[in-house]
C-alpha cells in the first residue's frame, strides 16, 4: 500500500468512527503526526475524546486543524481570545499562520491561557476556529528566541512541505523481513568529544548525536564516511540528546552534505543548540581556524527540527518509536529511549546525565517501560571519580568567594555557558540573598547572559522547588540585580582597567576560548585574585594544564600573532560538585536501580580509562554482560 491509499483507508477509518454531524475534508502527514482538516473545529473542541479515542485506536499522534474556511479573521480573533482569557494572562502577543490554521499566543502566564485541562483553549477553538498554540513570554529578553521564532513563523510554507516529506517517509510500509538491530560508534568513544553513533535495523538508520572535539584539531570530527553513515541522505533521522557542541557541534554540517531530515530535540535543545553553533563558527572565523559550515546551515537545521516533550512517545521511523526523557544534565537534556519493532529490542541512549539533583533540575530518569541495552556515558566512571555533595560544594565555593573577597581580590570562574553558569548563579544569588556573601557585582561574560534568557524562557524544565519559586512565589533567581551582563568590549575592559572585588563568570568553561581568557591575563599575576573550576577539564585544554600544575601560561597575542607567557600567581581551586555529569557513584546507581533490568551495557564518553573501569565494575557489581565501545566498531543487539 503507497502513501497515498494509506492516507485514503485512514480518512475512511476515522469518518467511520465519528458522531454522525461531523465531517473531516482530509487528513496528511506531517512529520510523526497524523493531521486531521475540518470545517468543523468547534464539534472537535466541544468533545475531546473524539480525538483521544481516534489516536488510541489508530495508535499515532493526531492534530486536528480548521479548513480555512471556516477561520474568523485575525483582528476579530484577538478582540474574542482578549473576552476568553483572564487579563492576568497577559499576552503580549499574537501571530496568525493561515497554512496551518494555529494563532501562536505569547504570554507571561501561559497557563491561564490554556486553562483547566485545556479548557480555555477549546473556548477559544469554537469561538474563532484556529487552533491556540501557547508560548511563554520570556521574562528577560533572547535574541535567540525571538529570532527563532520569527525564523520559523517566516518559513512556515517551506517547513510545511518539509514536515509532509518526514511524514510521508516515516509511514511507509516496512519492506523488510529480516529482524536485526545494530549500533555503530562513530566518535565519543575512549574519549570525551564528538559524540556520534547509528542505530540501525534493515529498514531504518538514526544517528544520536552528531559532536564536535573542541579540545583537539587532530580528532575534531565523528567518522561520517563510513558506510553506516554515508551517504547521509539514506538517514531517517537525527536525535540530539542536548545542546552541549560535543554532541550538537557538527550537526549543522550534516546540511551541507546532503542530509535533509529531520532533528529530533526538545525544544529548549533546539534554541541553545543553535545559540553554540552560531558562537562556535564565529569564534573560529575570528581565530582564523577552519569554519566548517555556514550559519546558513544552522538555519537549515532549524527548519528540520521537530520538537518533543519529555515522555512523549513519538514515531520516528517505520519501525523505531523514540520517547525523551529527562536527563538532569542542562536544560532540555534528555535521555533517549527507543522501541524497535513490534517490541523487538528497546535500547537507551543516556546522553550526558546526573543522577542526583541540582539546584537547577530533578534527577536523570531510569524508568522505563521496557529496556534490553543501555549506552551510557562514563566521564566520571573511574573508580576514584567520586564528586563531594551539592552541599558541600556550595560551601567550598562560598568560602573560596569569602576568603578572595577579604584580600579585595577577584574570583574568576571559568564555565560553560549552558548549565554550570545557570547553576552557579543560583548558588550565588542565594548566597547574597542571605548574606552568607558580600553584595558584590557578578559579570556575566560571553553567552552566560543569552544562556540564562533561554533559562528564563522554559522555566517548566527546571525542577519542581524552582518551578514553584517562579511561578507560584514569583521569584525568579535569575532576575537578581547582583548579576551584571558584560555586554560590550568597552564594559570587559573597563573591569580589566579598574580591578575592584567581585565575581566573574566567563566562558569558555575549559578556558580554551573566550573572553575568559582576557581576564585571566589580565588578573593571572595577582596573588589576591582565584581561578576556581567549576566544571570538568578535557585534556588538551588549557584549564586541564592549569589544574596540572602549569605556573607559566603561553598566550597568543592578538596584536602580532606571537606568544607571550603569563605567570600564574593567583589561586586556583578546583570546586567539584556542581558537575552536570553523574560521579561514579551514580553512575553504578543509575544501572543498579534501572527498571526493568537491562541485559547489556555499554560505556562511552569518558576517557579511556573511565570507560573500562565503568564497564568492568558494572559487570562485578551487576552480573551484567559489560563493554566499553570504541570508536568505528558495530555491535549487534538483535
Amino acid at each position: 500500500m503507497d502513501i497515498e491509499e494509506m492516507l485514503l483507508d485512514l480518512k475512511k477509518r476515522i469518518e467511520s468512527k465519528l458522531p454522525n454531524d461531523t465531517t473531516i475534508s482530509t487528513v496528511e502527514f506531517e512529520g510523526p503526526q497524523l493531521v486531521v482538516y475540518t470545517e468543523e473545529p468547534r464539534k472537535f473542541a466541544d468533545n475531546g475524546n473524539i480525538i483521544r479515542n481516534l489516536a488510541k485506536d489508530l495508535r499515532t499522534r493526531i492534530v486536528v486543524r480548521p479548513d480555512p474556511k471556516v477561520l474568523v479573521p485575525p483582528e476579530e480573533s484577538m478582540n474574542k481570545i482578549g473576552n476568553i482569557v483572564p487579563e492576568e494572562a497577559a499576552i503580549s502577543n499574537y501571530h496568525f499562520d493561515p497554512d496551518v490554521g494555529e494563532v501562536i499566543i505569547e504570554a507571561e502566564k501561559p497557563g491561564l491561557v490554556i486553562g483547566k485541562q485545556g479548557d480555555t483553549l477549546r473556548e477559544i477553538t469554537k469561538k474563532i476556529g484556529w487552533t491556540p498554540k501557547v508560548v511563554r513570554a520570556p521574562p528577560i529578553k533572547s535574541r535567540t528566541v525571538k529570532n527563532i521564532r520569527e525564523f520559523m513563523r517566516n518559513n512556515h510554507k517551506e517547513r510545511k512541505d518539509i514536515l509532509k516529506a518526514v511524514g510521508r517517509k516515516i509511514h511507509r510500509e516496512s519492506t523488510s523481513k529480516d529482524q536485526w538491530v545494530r549500533v555503530t560508534s562513530l566518535g565519543g568513544c575512549k574519549e570525551v568529544g564528538r559524540s556520534c553513533f547509528i542505530l540501525s535495523t534493515p529498514e531504518s538508520r538514526i544517528m544520536i548525536d552528531c559532536g564536535v572535539n573542541v579540545g583537539s584539531e587532530e580528532n575534531m570530527t565523528p567518522y561520517l564516511y563510513v558506510p553506516e553513515a554515508y551517504p547521509l541522505s539514506q538517514l531517517d533521522a537525527v536525535v540530539l540528546t542536548h545542546a552541549h557542541l560535543d554532541h550538537s557541534g557538527f550537526i549543522p554540517l550534516l546540511y551541507k552534505y546532503g542530509y535533509q531530515g529531520p532533528i529530533y530535540c526538545t525544544l529548549p535543545t533546539r534554541d541553545l543548540s543553535a545559540l553554540l553553533q552560531l558562537d562556535y563558527i564565529d569564534v573560529a572565523g575570528k581565530e582564523g581556524r577552519i569554519i566548517p559550515y555556514e550559519s546558513s546551515q544552522v538555519r537549515e537545521a532549524l527548519k528540520h527540527t521537530i520538537t518533543l516533550d519529555f515522555e512523549e512517545v513519538t514515531d520516528i521511523a517505520p519501525d523505531i518509536k523514540l520517547t525523551f526523557h529527562n536527563s538532569g544534565h542542562i536544560l532540555g537534556s534528555a535521555v533517549a529511549h527507543f522501541h524497535i519493532g513490534d517490541g523487538l529490542h528497546n535500547v537507551v541512549f543516556t546522553g550526558d546525565y546526573k543522577y542526583g539533583s541540582t539546584r537547577l533540575f530533578d534527577p536523570a530518569v531510569n524508568k522505563f517501560p521496557r529496556v534490553e541495552s543501555v549506552i551510557t556515558e562514563s566521564t566520571y566512571g573511574s573508580s576514584n571519580a567520586i564528586q563531594p555533595s551539592l552541599k558541600d560544594a556550595e560551601k567550598h565555593l562560598q568560602q573560596v568567594i569569602i576568603n578572595t573577597l577579604n584580600k579585595d581580590g577577584i574570583v574568576l570562574i571559568p564555565a560553560f555557558a549552558v548549565g554550570r553558569s545557570q547553576e552557579v548563579m543560583i548558588v550565588l544569588e542565594d548566597a547574597i540573598r542571605k548574606g552568607l556573601i558580600d553584595n558584590v557585582p557578578i559579570y556575566l561574560d560571553g553567552m552566560i547572559w543569552e544562556a540564562t534568557a533561554i533559562h528564563a524562557t522554559y522555566p517548566e524544565y527546571l525542577n519542581n522547588e524552582l518551578r514553584k519559586s517562579i511561578f507560584q512565589k514569583g521569584q525568579n533567581p535569575f532576575l537578581s540585580d547582583s548579576f551584571k551582563p558584560v555586554d560590550s568590549n568597552e564594559l570587559r575592559q573597563k573591569i580589566i582597567d579598574e580591578p575592584h572585588p567581585c565575581v566573574i563568570l566567563a566562558t569558555a568553561g575549559m578556558m580554551n576560548a573566550g573572553p575568559v581568557l582576557e581576564y585571566f591575563k589580565a588578573f593571572a599575576s595577582n596573588e589576591n585574585n582565584t581561578l576556581v573550576f567549576v566544571g570538568y577539564q578535557a585534556d588538551g585544554t588549557l584549564g586541564r594544564r592549569i589544574q596540572k600544575g602549569w605556573k607559566e601560561i603561553p598566550m597568543s597575542t592578538s596584536s602580532n600573532g606571537g606568544t607571550h607567557v603569563i605567570n600564574l600567581n593567583m589561586n586556583v581551586e578546583i570546586v567539584d560538585g556542581f558537575s552536570g555529569h553523574s560521579d561514579r557513584k551514580q553512575l553504578m546507581d543509575y544501572v543498579k536501580k534501572m527498571k526493568p533490568r537491562p541485559e547489556r551495557v555499554y560505556t562511552e564518553h569518558g576517557e579511556e580509562k573511565s570507560c573500562i573501569d565503568l564497564a568492568s565494575s558494572i559487570y562485578k557489581k551487576n552480573k551484567i554482560e559489560t563493554r566499553a565501545l570504541t570508536n568505528l566498531e558495530t555491535v549487534r543487539l538483535v
